[in-house]
């Protein structure tokens, strides 16, 4: 009888703590909102019918269900505060397009920002966004995604700071002539002499060197050349996950001196291991179909990659592996240099748990439960982008004193050699 009793109470106690956790998680973010470093809502606006007008940022409706995950109601119950916006156009775009693009995807985030005036407010520094965030509003900043968006030209790079741009990604998806990405073949041997001069123009604006998507020798290279502190807006950590995409120990381990933080993301096969190595089992698959086969039609490939998946479903990534993440970026790099990089609206699944910005205190909760205090989470949350930011403010008014515009032209045939 006694031992039934206590088995009651026991189960009776565990989801009254965890509401508990969740209920201190909310309110800690209540005092210190969440500064997101990656949502790719622009992009994903553009791709479903790229008109703002009548797009419904307050609360999304039936037109966007499976789609988009991101809107104010959201928002205001995970507690956010600021958001990097991403302004990110494809890879693959010819380099001059690919500014075109750019400059039309700042457009949308600005004019999302303009449509929404009760909840959303551009920021241009530090201070902007602590005063936004104590509005009740979100705090608005933009991140290009990837150096291509400059057409290798500093000139789009200061025009792109003077439009709202705060941080740019040095890669995304494939290497370019002055930067190597983590999921590439090397083309600069980590940056080229070029690829530190966008670095130190980068340093002169007050622009954050974002080095989520490249290679280690790129971040090794930059963290070097960097006088401000860097950002890995949406990475996690390849001690936890071996992902291409995630951060090393010896990498992690320089951001205590540079200053820096890696924002924890939320793709699924950048938190499990489990579902890095479906991916791979999944992406060999049709590899293996298209070279046996070569005749096959798209429709056909799409139907037995359909069919394989339904034998061979994807494991999920959860709320405990983002937290695992954090707990190891901590044991390498500390406490002060972590900070979140959901990746919301950038990718077609999520985490169990953290399906949308609703759902940051998710994670709060959990790591209120492994015995982090209330002053962690609020570094965690936004305290750390926002000293990171400030740095680079102060190193930017620096330089600004010691030394004018960069004038150096990108050579190709520089880059060749």
């Amino acid at each position: 009888m006694l031992r039934s009793l206590a088995a009651a109470l026991l189960f009776t106690a565990a989801p009254a703590a965890a509401a508990d956790d969740l209920a201190e998680a909310r309110e800690i973010l209540a005092e210190q909102p969440v500064f997101d470093g990656h949502n790719d809502l622009p992009y994903g606006i553009r791709e479903n019918d790229g008109r703002i007008g009548d797009f419904p940022y307050a609360r999304l409706d039936d037109r966007y269900a499976g789609k988009l995950v991101t809107d104010a109601a959201g928002m205001k119950a995970g507690g956010v505060g600021a958001q990097f916006w991403s302004v990110y156009v494809p890879a693959s775009l010819p380099q001059p397009e690919a500014a075109v693009q750019t400059l039309e995807q700042i457009d949308m985030a600005k004019r999302l920002i303009a449509a929404n005036p009760d909840s959303l407010a551009l920021a241009a520094t530090a201070e902007d966004v602590r005063r936004i965030m104590a509005s009740g509003k979100v705090a608005g900043m933009f991140g290009v995604e990837g150096g291509y968006s400059i057409a290798n030209s500093l000139g789009v790079l200061r025009q792109f700071y003077d439009l709202g741009v705060r941080y740019m990604t040095l890669t995304h998806s494939q290497s370019l002539d002055w930067a190597d990405s983590a999921t590439d073949a090397p083309k600069a041997g980590g940056l080229s002499e070029f690829g530190r001069e966008v670095v130190h123009e980068m340093n002169r604006l007050g622009m954050l060197v974002d080095l989520s998507h490249t290679a280690p020798a790129t971040m090794r290279q930059a963290i070097a050349e960097s006088a401000a502190p860097v950002i890995f807006s949406h990475s996690s950590t390849r001690g936890v996950a071996n992902h291409a995409r995630n951060v090393p120990d010896d990498v992690l381990a320089m951001l205590p001196q540079n200053g820096g933080v890696v924002m924890i993301t939320f793709v699924e096969s950048f938190l499990s291991e489990d579902r890095r190595q479906w991916g791979g089992e999944q992406a060999a698959y049709e590899a293996r179909m298209r070279a046996l086969e070569p005749g096959l039609s798209e429709d056909e490939i799409a139907k037995r990659m359909t069919d394989w998946e339904a034998k061979n479903p994807a494991p999920k990534a959860s709320v405990e592996d983002a937290a695992d993440h954090v707990d190891y970026a901590r044991r390498i790099a500390g406490i002060d240099h972590i900070g979140i990089g959901s990746d919301f609206d950038g990718v077609t699944s999520y985490p169990n748990g953290l399906t949308g910005p609703a759902d940051y205190p998710n994670l709060f909760a959990e790591l209120l439960r492994r015995g982090y205090s209330a002053e962690d989470l609020k570094k965690i949350s936004s305290g750390n982008v926002l000293r990171v930011l400030e740095r680079a403010e102060q190193v930017a008014a620096r330089l600004q004193g010691e030394r004018g515009p960069s004038e150096m032209r990108f050579s190709a045939e520089a880059a060749a050699r």
